[in-house]
């Protein structure tokens, strides 16, 4: 299953991972240590737009499962966004897993990486150092990245303020745990023909990746928390429906994009008509 997972993705990034991979140097980050025994050093890419401002919003961009942050950076489009709209965008590297594949360890079973850890404390690493707002730092990723995304809204939501997940969904273990989740605003893109991460819940458990009912079921659960009952479903292009659950506590809103026909990729113009990082900053700006 886990060859399977982000077949899709990887495929599509493999045509341009030459070009951005070799033109883009990590930066370090260790880790301060959580006790005498454990420090970890990891890799990142930071964009800092010429004109950022002082207590500007921090996006972390967290690849799929066998992805490379450098590709991320060089195709997803949330630089032009961040140099539009003036915020920072972090695109960290995920480790190794028991396989030698890169991946973020979304409380799955395939590896004894504290990717909470990691990047909660790179997230404020990073606010302290250039002046970034902790009130607006959000995360968002692609399929394994977008299952992370909801394991830190889970678990660090003090710190990632609102999440989004492209292709992804909850880990079991991060589902089976959702009663200590607090209201957060949400947004999850999905392909209605994706099998590698059905719409419908059914994913394997293998790994511990399935064991989250279907997205519906979800997102009406982060709607529910935070009281977000006032629903509108728009036809955002003839391929992409979005269901907007709004007037939640705090003017918390969780948005659900339905792409018809879509596998597991990425949304873009020709598979749904949108251009998923709009989308991605459109949401976010609000909070």
């Amino acid at each position: 299953m886990r060859v399977m997972l982000n077949l899709t993705v990887i495929f599509a990034f493999a045509v341009f991972s030459q070009r951005w991979a070799a033109a883009v140097d990590f930066q370090t980050f260790v880790c301060p240590a959580k006790d005498e025994k454990t420090q970890c050093e990891r890799k990142y890419l930071l964009h800092l737009p010429d004109s950022l401002k002082v207590n500007a919003p921090l996006l972390f961009v967290l690849h799929g499962y066998r992805g490379d942050a450098r590709d991320y950076m060089g195709e997803m489009g949330m630089n032009s966004q961040a140099e539009r709209h003036g915020f920072a965008v972090c695109y960290p590297q995920g480790s190794d897993d028991v396989e030698g594949v890169a991946h973020w360890n979304a409380r799955l079973k395939i590896s004894e990486t504290d990717d909470v850890y990691f990047l909660s404390q790179l997230a404020l690493t990073l606010q302290e150092k250039y002046g970034l707002n902790p009130k607006k730092t959000f995360v968002c990723g692609v399929s394994n990245g977008g299952f992370m995304s909801y394991t830190l809204v889970a678990e660090k939501p003090d710190v990632f303020k609102a999440a989004a997940s492209v292709i992804g969904t909850m880990s079991g273990a991060t589902w089976e745990s959702r009663a200590r989740c607090k209201a957060v605003p949400v947004l999850q893109m999905s392909g209605l023909h994706d099998e590698v991460v059905p719409h419908d819940g059914s994913m394997s458990t293998r790994g511990g990746w399935g064991g989250a009912p279907s997205q519906d079921e979800v997102i009406k659960f982060w709607a529910g928390l935070a009281n977000a009952t006032e629903e509108e479903v728009v036809e955002l292009t003839p391929k992409t429906t979005v269901r907007y659950f709004r007037g939640g506590r705090n003017g918390i809103e969780v948005w659900f994009y339905q792409v018809k026909k879509m596998g597991h990729a990425i949304p873009n113009m020709n598979n749904s008509g949108v251009d998923v990082s709009k989308e991605l900053w459109r949401f976010f700006r609000r909070f």
